[in-house]
């Protein structure tokens, strides 16, 4: 049985990691040897300090800012610069399942957002690259 607090279930890395993983495309990968969760390849989440009770999410600095406000006691900044980055702790066991389930699909939700976007400038960059000749081309 899962311990609760106030009748809601608390929050587990399982649970994290079910979440996480729930999410289209969504894989398991692991990173300086802890575990984190990607969609094309690219980091969304990680249970790099779960340790210490926390999941680690992958958002802006905007989001972060507007998540504490909304939320000072379930989220805050991972410590120095990856903090000011937007990476942000969230206390798992004072986490419900609707709220962690919306966190980690923020996070998700942005890393696609930007895997698009860095494919379309790929595609765009080569578009102004002449075209490389057929070697079954004539000569003229």
């Amino acid at each position: 049985m899962q311990p609760t607090l106030g009748g809601a279930e608390l929050m587990t890395a399982t649970d994290f990691r079910r979440i996480a993983l729930s999410f289209e495309g969504a894989h398991e990968g692991s990173h300086m040897g802890a575990m984190d969760f990607r969609v094309d390849g690219r980091i969304f989440a990680t249970l790099a300090s779960v340790k210490d009770g926390y999941g680690n999410l992958m958002i802006t600095p905007e989001l972060q800012v507007a998540f504490i406000a909304d939320r000072p006691d379930l989220f805050l900044p991972v410590h120095g610069g990856w903090g000011r980055m937007g990476i942000t702790h969230i206390r798992l066991a004072e986490a419900d399942e609707d709220t962690l389930t919306g966190a980690l699909h923020t996070a998700w939700k942005l890393r696609v957002e930007k895997n698009r976007k860095a494919g379309r400038k790929r595609s765009a960059s080569s578009k102004g690259k002449p075209a490389a000749k057929s070697k079954s081309a004539k000569p003229r």
